[in-house]
């Protein structure tokens, strides 16, 4: 037999002997951390799946702040899901530690990778392997009162104007309020003043004059500009923009249906920085993946409905049941999702959203710098002293991560 006769054949095998695993697969499992709307979007995806492939998807929601830890304990261990949706921050780390991500190129073809949004299968990627297919995206932007704003700010002057105009402290109403002191939130501040947690070669760059810089704009608007309340959090974000008691929030995609029915808002992209040369602000952007599990089973029948659920039949039901941001380019030529204001204001802030980082490192620098912003907020150090010490104490955790490898 001839050499390319025998290649051919041999793929021919491979081929067949992944079609036949996918149809025996008899049930597959689904682990993901959605509530409300979402959920039933996911559970709806699922259903419609099984009518079409035969085989049975059993979906588990599971508490976010609990998800990651078990991702970890259970699939390295052989138990777990057959596919997980997550984001992008862990994904590195798990990597590393190994025997949790499939990857996922020899399934791939290329009208799968081209019919997602620009830079969505980046964020999949860890050093050149790919080892997801991107689902959901998620950023903050701007939403507003709308019988408070009538035009929303385009520049920072103009937020701070606006907000000076309707903050009156003494009966506990501003014009802005964002969870300030939470890293996560603050990142849009930082990546426009160009402030950046690794530089491209992956080294600690925390401390930088950039981003103190940031830190310094976020402490004017709540010292001296006095538009924002104290110890700000999710709950208090929440509780002022119902009660009508804030005029603006930045916050995200999940706040959409926390909102009052009596309050009628509106959504427009963060405003630019005047004090960081114009530049806009930019939010972390999340991508959240279907991954396929390092110890599913049937792996073939796994990847199969990872497929699907990027799919542009897939995508339409969660983005118009599910509220969320589908990477499915093809999504955003239809009228029901153009004619959508909440997609449409989350889609247009994408374009000035910034990739969170999916090194393994990341997962280090949450708890330091948030503790490190709350020193700031509350006087207990400047910004300096308190990135200093954050960035030393990430810093060290990574080389003890390195050390391990």
């Amino acid at each position: 037999m001839k050499p390319l006769s025998r290649i051919i054949l041999t793929l021919g095998g491979l081929l067949l002997a992944g079609l036949f695993t996918a149809a025996q697969a008899t049930e597959l499992v689904l682990w993901h951390a959605y509530r409300g709307a979402e959920k039933a979007a996911i559970e709806k995806v699922a259903k419609l799946y099984e009518q079409k492939s035969g085989v049975k998807v059993t979906t588990l929601a599971i508490p976010y702040d609990a998800y990651a830890d078990k991702i970890t304990a259970s699939v390295p261990r052989g138990k777990g899901p057959d596919v997980f949706i997550y984001a992008q921050d862990r994904l590195g780390g798990w990597i590393e530690s190994g025997k949790t991500v499939e990857p996922i190129g020899f399934y791939l073809d290329d009208a799968t990778q081209q019919q997602f949004l620009p830079g969505m299968m980046d964020a999949m990627t860890y050093k050149g392997t790919v080892y997801g297919l991107p689902i959901n995206y998620k950023s903050i932007t701007l939403i507003y009162n709308k019988a408070l704003v009538k035009e929303p700010p385009k520049t920072s002057t103009e937020l701070v104007k606006l907000a000076k105009s309707l903050t009156n402290a003494d009966s506990g109403r501003y014009g802005l309020a964002y969870w300030y002191t939470n890293f996560y939130f603050h990142a849009a501040l930082m990546n426009a003043f160009g402030g950046r947690v690794f530089d491209k070669d992956g080294k600690l760059v925390l401390d930088s004059k950039k981003t103190i810089a940031s830190i310094k704009q976020m402490m004017k608007w709540y010292k001296q500009d006095g538009i924002m309340p104290t110890e700000p959090s999710e709950t208090l974000v929440s509780s002022m923009f119902n009660e009508g008691k804030v005029a603006m929030v930045f916050n995200g995609p999940w706040f959409i249906g926390e909102i009052s029915p009596s309050i009628k808002y509106g959504l427009a992209v963060l405003p630019v920085v005047d004090e960081a040369g114009g530049k806009p602000m930019r939010p972390w952007l999340t991508i959240e993946g279907a991954y396929v599990s390092a110890s599913s089973r049937q792996k073939e029948a796994a990847y199969d409905f990872a497929h699907f659920l990027a799919s542009k039949e897939a995508g339409l039901i969660l983005a118009l049941e599910g509220r969320q941001l589908h990477t499915n380019a093809a999504i955003y030529q239809d009228k029901r999702v153009t004619d959508d204001a909440v997609l449409n204001a989350f889609h247009a802030q994408l374009s000035s959203a910034e990739p969170m980082p999916n090194r393994a490192e990341m997962t280090m620098v949450w708890s330091p710098v948030t503790t490190a912003m709350n020193k700031v907020v509350k006087g207990n150090s400047t910004p300096e002293a308190a990135l200093k010490e954050a960035s030393a104490m990430v810093q060290e955790s990574i080389n003890a991560l390195r050390k391990g490898r």
